[in-house]
């Protein structure tokens, strides 16, 4: 059945390729000859295109006349187009699984068409170098070194850059090579950089062996192409080439019919642009590489030099390579004069440098009939020998071949740029496009040159566009001002840059379809079938107003909408009012674009984190400033992305990098909380510019941060806030006493930390130097948290110096002080420990006065009832009601919707809804004699409900929190087990219910034995009377239909009663053993799983019971209707503002709020730098500098084994200097022409120093 299914989705992808592929036909051709050109070598069996007789058709056998004068068969005048019969895929049988896209057409064929058929259609990666290796073809033998150039040079250099190598493709001399060597490296590297190599084909397809397997007029998806098992060289087609060119010039079995269409195909694509659709900031580098050759070649050679094409000479390859090298070294550069036949416009080189040339062009071409056109090649290629580069492979070796290329391709761009230009721009743009920032280092950045502004712009975006974060990181250390680079515009760019068919793209596509009015095709989901419907879309009019309205898709309403200030949208509140200023705005002149961005490593780490682009948004953050909030808001951006994101692999990845920026984020505050408690302190509730208004905890808490909320020191706030002015080790027992005896307040029975720290403060002299002091820089040490909580005094311009310290503002002369009653009052009754304990007690008399009216005092409806105690009770819940409303409502300075949605997201604050709907429902009900019981019903169940409400209280306890997440979590296993269950209960339950009663039509008694009776069962609660006959039943039962249906017990069916003890047996089996065990088993997993983190789950919940009792008045149900009776008249009738609609906000400005955020970077950096130490120490890093350090000493081996190569020739020619000087001296001894004034000098005296 699999590999049915498995051929089924084959087929089905085979007809969609089909499809989708079924207009090449109609773009690109095939040719074939149509006039027959007799070769004269053949007798008349062949034409001239290579073809016999019998392969042409009869209208090129029928024109005699033309075939007769015509002498040279030509492709262009002798050969007809027709549609392609050769495309599609292409399987090497028995060779590889993977398949390769193949299409043979017109040598004539437009190569931009070709060059999006490959790209768009066949989807290989744009290349960022293409490498077009020339010569080498037929079956030649290629050189050892010259196979291990293009190994370890060619195809590793390639892989490291994203390059396109173009071969002939065959099974033959350096195609073959080159297939093998791609082949290896694709074995040996990672699944990330498999297709960084592409290698195509471009051969005639006349030449091609077993062509005919190719050919189907409807494509082949794929072709079966058949490959003999041989060892030598063939014209095979290789399979380890991703895809194939097959250009067809209508003649058969003869080579260079490609030429010309591979030529003007390299043409083309240098001068498309590199990057993500185009994006990078140069032209795509085309570099041809030559691999011996034969004379013909320097024709090809010739004509891609004057279109300024570079090319890479192998010297010592062989044939054309050799003759090359030979020129360009060796030959001196001759003055351009004249030539005597030639008229006065034109000009030639001198005749000494044409008989050179002539020379050695008879040395590497001694069978060639026409030298003097070779010679006029040579010599217009010797013309633009700058843009050769000759590489000695067998003696500089392949390791350093990425950088010969990247020399050679910069030498030829030299050749093109302006004089204005910094000569190093081009090689800089390709190493950025290559992404080679070691070359980079070695060669650009080493402290020679000094780079300016302008000259990394274009390098830092096409970095930025591309995700190449070793080159931002480079940029920005030398000597990029990121305050300069980016604008609002820039940015906007930026965002417009964004690959389509991300979630990104889709999400900003659908914002501006709904600001330009479009109705938006994205209802659902982003998929990628939602891609294509809005690819058309127009990108060119993103603007920031989008990347907000995502942004705040994505941040909800923890913090002010971003980028509102440059759009002057900051005042405006309605979200269509700010749509349509947006729109109004962005038709003007934009002036905002102009601007410096405010914030701009926030905002290119923001842009990062939206890409999923883990190593560059780790960069952006550690250049940004507040690193905690950063990491913070890079977690919240990337758990929402994820559920959005559709594809696995993707969400899989942004919830991975989403818990790398959490444990930042804990790690960075762990350094500060080492550092300095209070500043820590300060950092958690400090009120963020950058991040619109927002503080660590708020975010933490929307981004689902339990990590960062187990920290001791963000717990330890937590502590200090929900004891307020108490001490933290104030005994319980105390607390409960000094609540119903509120005068001990007064005594030491409570201890309370401001009796500590006020003689400190009142030590502190106001005119003393601030900068002088360490408490003054962030912060007193010890704050008290009531001033954040209960500034009275503040509201009304009155500043204490403990919240003038923590609101940033100046130490201000002490104002006078309230008198120890009331503030000890206040320290005791404001904490969040005192409303909370004042809460539980009074719940649990709600509870037992709710209990008390249900089972003792719930009078009859009116006028009876209800009673004084159901009036009472009554009264408590419209207080509870008041308070749920002031919570909703009035707390906090979030818009209406905002409220109802943050208060609906809460699973406590559904229990309290759905407890006051069902206490009205009773409380109506209960009013009516009609529906006095079903009220009485319902005020039973809502009692149930009120007393759950206990488990939400008890979540602060330190022991009993933990344990209330593990039931939570347990609760989902028991919906499993009843699942189970229940299938198996109504299983059992019909059957046995057919089994015993043959009629029985009433349904209270079939719902109680087909579901109530089984479920007892489980329990040990069998009737063995009723269920075996074998047992006496007492029960009156009948046989009569109508007495049954009037409702008399049925008697039981006697002969199958075997089959219901059977079944019996097998559903206690089942469920007793079975299931009740899997229940047990699931348990005991979630218990295990959960009890590591039940503390983390814990301490992450603790914060919103402290939010919640922080901003509740003292008094508790149903004395707060005093409490809410003073915030009525203070808010509406005196005009006080509320200081707790700010949950631990603090606003720093000035020197203090940048004073913390410098102490705050300072901690990052260290913790950076801590954790580059460990990295370095660990025995990956020691193993990469181990091999570098192998690699530079076979380098320097290397090199000796040349040095000594280099000796041993200049001994061999030592040693034949010395023979010819001593024959020489023979000779003249032996001559007597002149007579030396001494003897020669022997062996022993020329090694003699001189005096």
């Amino acid at each position: 059945m699999r590999d049915t299914g498995d051929v089924a989705d084959g087929g089905d992808k085979n007809n969609k390729s089909e499809k989708d592929q079924s207009w090449i036909p109609k773009i690109f051709k095939k040719r074939i000859c149509t006039t027959f050109v007799e070769d004269s070598f053949s007798n008349g069996g062949l034409c001239q295109c290579g073809g016999t007789r019998d392969t042409h058709a009869s209208v090129a056998l029928g024109d005699f006349f033309s075939t007769a004068i015509v002498n040279h068969w030509d492709s262009a005048q002798h050969s007809s187009e027709y549609p392609t019969d050769a495309f599609g895929e292409l399987q090497f049988a028995g060779a590889s699984k993977r398949h390769s896209y193949f299409l043979r057409l017109s040598w004539d064929t437009p190569p931009s068409m070709v060059y999006t058929l490959m790209t768009a259609h066949w989807g290989l990666p744009a290349p960022n170098l293409v490498v077009s290796v020339v010569g080498g073809e037929g079956r030649t033998k290629v050189k050892t070194w010259v196979r291990e150039v293009l190994r370890q040079g060619l195809v590793k250099a390639s892989q490291s850059t994203g390059a396109w190598i173009f071969t002939a493709g065959l099974r033959e001399g350096v195609g073959r090579c080159v297939g093998e060597a791609v082949r290896d490296h694709a074995t040996a590297a990672s699944s990330l950089s498999l297709n960084k190599v592409v290698a195509l084909g471009v051969a005639p397809w006349g030449l091609v062996h077993n062509r005919q397997q190719l050919v189907n007029e409807q494509g082949s998806f794929p072709a079966k192409y058949y490959v003999h098992n041989i060892t030598r060289d063939s014209c095979c087609l290789d399979n380890n080439y991703q895809a194939f060119l097959l250009v067809d010039d209508g003649s058969v079995g003869r080579r260079g019919g490609e030429t010309g269409f591979r030529a003007k195909l390299e043409d083309y694509i240098s001068h498309q642009r590199t990057g993500i659709w185009g994006s990078g900031s140069i032209d795509i580098p085309v570099l041809c590489m030559l691999v011996s050759g034969d004379a013909t070649l320097l024709e090809r050679i010739d004509l891609s030099l004057k279109s300024s094409m570079p090319w890479l000479v192998l010297a010592g390859s062989g044939g054309t390579a050799d003759f090359l090298s030979d020129i360009v070294k060796n030959l001196s550069l001759a003055p351009v004069v004249p030539s005597s036949g030639e008229g006065d416009s034109e000009a030639g080189p001198s005749v000494d440098l044409k008989d050179r040339v002539a020379e050695r062009v008879r040395k590497y071409f001694p069978s060639e009939v026409e030298t003097d056109k070779l010679v006029e090649r040579a010599l217009s290629i010797y013309q633009n020998k700058d843009l050769i580069t000759i590489y000695h492979g067998e003696q500089e070796g392949p390791n350093d071949f990425d950088t010969v290329l990247l020399k050679a391709l910069v030498g030829a761009s030299k050749q093109r740029v302006s004089v204005d230009h910094s000569p190093y721009n081009e090689e800089l743009k390709l190493a950025v496009t290559w992404n080679r920032v070691d070359i980079a280092k070695s060669e650009l950045f080493n402290g020679d040159i000094q780079w300016r502004y302008e000259d990394l712009e274009d390098s830092m975006t096409d970095a930025l566009v591309n995700d190449k974060p070793q080159f931002v990181r480079l940029f920005t250390e030398n000597g990029l001002n990121i305050l300069d680079y980016l604008t609002y515009g820039r940015l906007e760019s930026l965002y417009r840059s964004v690959a389509d068919g991300t979630l990104l793209y889709q999400l900003l596509q659908r914002r501006l379809l709904e600001r330009l009015g479009t109705p938006s095709p994205l209802q659902e989901t982003p998929g990628k079938s939602a891609a294509k419907n809005i690819h058309s879309g127009p990108v060119s009019e993103l603007s920031l107003f989008e990347v907000s309205r995502v942004l705040e898709l994505l941040m909800g309403d923890v913090c002010q909408p971003f980028y509102y200030a440059p759009l002057d949208l900051d005042q405006i509140t309605s979200k269509r009012r700010a749509m349509r200023r947006a729109s109004k705005l962005l038709r003007g002149d934009c002036l905002y674009r102009e601007k410096r961005c405010l914030f701009p490593w926030a905002s290119l780490f923001i842009w990062a984190v939206l890409q999923n682009r883990s190593e560059m948004a780790t960069f952006f953050w550690e250049m940004t400033g507040e690193s905690v909030l950063s990491a913070l808001s890079g977690c919240k951006i990337l758990r929402e992305l994820s559920k959005l994101e559709t594809e696995t692999e993707t969400k899989l990845s942004m919830k991975e990098m989403a818990q790398k920026f959490e444990n930042l984020a804990h790690d960075v505050f762990s350094s500060c909380y080492r550092s300095n408690e209070s500043r820590s302190f300060t950092l958690l509730i400090r009120k963020s510019p950058v991040w619109c208004g927002t503080t660590c905890l708020q975010m933490g808490m929307s981004a689902d941060a339990r990590l960062f909320f187990s920290h001791d020191g963000v717990q330890s706030l937590l502590s200090q806030i929900w004891w307020g002015d108490m001490k933290r080790n104030t005994e319980v027992w105390k607390l409960l006493l000094t609540f119903f005896c509120p005068v001990l307040c007064y005594t030491n029975l409570i201890s309370f930390r401001s009796q500590e720290e006020n003689p400190q403060e009142k030590n502190v002299n106001p005119s003393e130097d601030a900068v002088g002091r360490d408490n003054s820089l962030y912060g007193t040490t010890v704050f008290s948290f009531s001033d954040i909580k209960h500034i009275e005094a503040d509201s009304q311009g009155i500043y204490t110096p403990r919240t003038a310290t923590i609101r940033g503002r100046p130490l201000a002369p002490k104002p006078p002080e309230r008198p120890f009653v009331v503030s000890r009052w206040r320290q005791f009754w404001f904490a969040p420990v005192t409303s909370f304990l004042g809460n539980v007690l009074m719940y649990f008399l709600f509870l037992l006065l709710f209990a008390y009216v249900l089972l003792v005092d719930f009078k009859p409806p009116p006028p009876t009832g209800p009673a004084i105690t159901e009036l009472v009770l009554y009264f408590w819940v419209f207080t509870m009601v008041c308070e749920e409303i002031r919570e909703t409502f009035f707390l906090g300075t979030k818009t209406l919707r905002q409220r109802l949605r943050v208060y609906i997201q809460d699973v406590w604050n559904k229990c309290d809804l759905t407890a006051i709907v069902l206490f009205i429902i009773g409380l109506i009900c209960r009013m009516f004699n009609w529906s006095y019981e079903f009220g009485r019903d319902v005020l039973c169940v809502d009692y149930m409900v009120f007393t759950l409400r206990l488990i939400h209280i008890f979540a602060i306890h330190k022991q009993l929190g933990p344990k209330i997440i593990i039931v939570g979590k347990m609760m989902k296993d028991v919906f499993f087990f009843l699942f189970f269950l229940g299938v198996w209960q109504m299983a059992y339950g019909v059957a046995n219910q057919a089994l015993l009663y043959s009629y029985d039509p009433r349904p209270d008694r079939i719902f109680r034995r087909v579901f109530y009776r089984p479920y007892l069962h489980i329990f040990g609660q069998i009737p063995v009377e009723e269920m075996d006959v074998g047992k006496d039943w007492d029960m009156a039962c009948t046989r009569n239909v109508t007495l049954i249906d009037a409702g008399a017990e049925p008697c039981r069916i006697t002969n199958s009663n075997w089959l219901v003890v059977i079944l019996l047996v097998v559903y206690l089996l089942v469920t007793n053993i079975l299931l009740i065990n899997l229940l047990i088993a699931m348990f005991s997993y979630t218990f295990n799983e959960v009890q590591a983190n039940s503390d983390i789950y814990w301490k992450f919940q603790r914060y919103n019971l402290i939010v919640q009792y922080h901003a509740r008045p003292s008094l508790a149900p149903p004395f707060i209707f005093l409490s809410h009776i003073n915030l009525f008249i203070k808010r509406n009738i005196r005009k006080v503002s509320s200081v707790k609609i700010h949950h631990f906000v603090l606003q720093l400005k000035g020197k203090t709020a940048n004073r913390i955020m410098t102490w705050e970077t300072i901690q990052k950096e260290e913790f950076l730098s801590t954790q580059s130490k460990i990295q370095k120490s660990s025995d990956s890093e020691r193993l990469k500098r181990m091999a570098t350090k192998v690699d530079g000493v076979m380098k320097y081996l290397t090199e000796g084994r040349d040095f000594d190569h280099r000796l041993r020739t200049l001994e061999t020619e030592m040693e034949y200097c010395s023979s010819a000087l001593s024959w020489i001296v023979d000779t003249l001894a032996q001559g007597g022409t002149f007579k030396p004034p001494r003897p020669p000098p022997n062996l022993r005296d020329s090694f003699t120093p001189s005096s």
